[in-house]
């Protein structure tokens, strides 16, 4: 029996379509009843925000008696928790205290729940992290592994280390495996924020000031993040590990819209505007942080994936490009 958080979500959607596809048992841990889930997935209602004893504290121990005792109960019977609901980085952001907030959902509710499905024999704890643990950019001709120094510099980059952190040791102490997977950007059918923006402005026609940029960016196409996920369900060697994936296809900006264009059989009307004008203009806006992952590079290496549990991708980009064309035409 595999248990999701955040089902309603563009990764956690596709995440259980896929699963009972390959016949899994599946329940949903979801504030209220939702009627965008199969009828076949048993929704469990129950808020993480309510599993925090107290926020303060370096690391919840035990889970607060606000959160219903069926919760608990049903506990009992999941193998594999996968745990894709978080507070995701939001661009702008406007919180007053942006570190307690993504630390009270993405860290000590995350610890929370995991200390819970510890504690109800879960076997395994599948935890859905972020590229920024590892940093914001790569320089040239380099790539961020799982061994590299973390070196987080956002408040959603280290809420995401601390929960990294905070499992790895539960998983020590109570035997409960954890698989912790560190994801780029993620796009396919539904995305959002944006890379749906770029989609609209290809689409349209636009003409964009991006043809002459010469960075590198890694993406995972929500195939092949699924796909992942999946395999990392009952993998031996995946226990107790951490994963950078990717699709293998890493693209400039320039080249990514030229591949979006492609997919909508259109032409990519592009203009070779210099970089560093871009960025001095982004900056007068107040728009930096959208610039740098315009221009900047992110490159990961995902050999891991390959070499210790021999997963390799389902899709090319270029195939997840006309599947998310496919569905804004439907």
């Amino acid at each position: 029996m595999i248990l999701v958080t955040g089902a309603t979500g563009f990764v956690g959607r596709k995440l259980i379509s896929d699963l009972l596809t390959n016949g899994y048992q599946v329940n949903a841990l979801v504030r209220q009843v939702s009627q965008v889930l199969p009828v076949e997935v048993e929704q469990i209602i129950g808020d993480l925000q309510d599993l925090v004893v107290d926020n303060l504290s370096p690391l919840p121990e035990v889970y607060s008696r606000k959160v219903d005792r069926l919760l608990k109960a049903k506990l009992t019977r999941i193998d594999v928790l996968i745990h894709c609901a978080a507070r995701v980085h939001i661009m702008n952001d406007l919180s007053e205290d942006p570190v307690t907030d993504f630390r009270e959902m993405n860290r000590y509710s995350t610890l929370a729940l995991a200390r819970m499905a510890a504690d109800a024999g879960v076997s395994r704890f599948i935890f859905l992290s972020s590229i920024k643990v590892n940093g914001e950019t790569t320089r040239f001709n380099e790539s961020f592994t799982e061994k590299d120094i973390f070196v987080p510099d956002d408040p959603y980059g280290v809420s995401k280390y601390e929960a990294e952190q905070g499992l790895l040791a539960l998983a020590e102490e109570t035997g409960m495996e954890v698989v912790i997977i560190r994801l780029p950007l993620v796009y396919g059918p539904g995305v959002r924020a944006n890379f749906a923006s770029l989609i609209k402005w290809v689409n349209r026609g636009v003409p964009l000031p991006f043809g002459a940029i010469h960075n590198k960016r890694s993406l995972v196409a929500l195939d092949n993040l699924i796909s992942f996920i999946i395999h990392c369900i009952d993998h031996p060697k995946a226990a107790n590990e951490v994963f950078l994936i990717s699709d293998g296809e890493d693209v400039s900006t320039t080249e990514l819209l030229q591949r979006v264009a492609k997919a909508f059989g259109k032409r990519c009307l592009l203009i070779p505007v210099p970089v560093w004008l871009m960025t001095s203009v982004a900056k007068c806006l107040g728009k930096a942080g959208i610039a740098d992952r315009l221009f900047s590079s992110l490159v990961v290496d995902s050999s891991k994936a390959s070499d210790l549990l021999g997963w390799k991708p389902v899709v090319t980009m270029d195939q997840q490009l006309k599947r998310i064309v496919y569905y804004l035409n439907k």
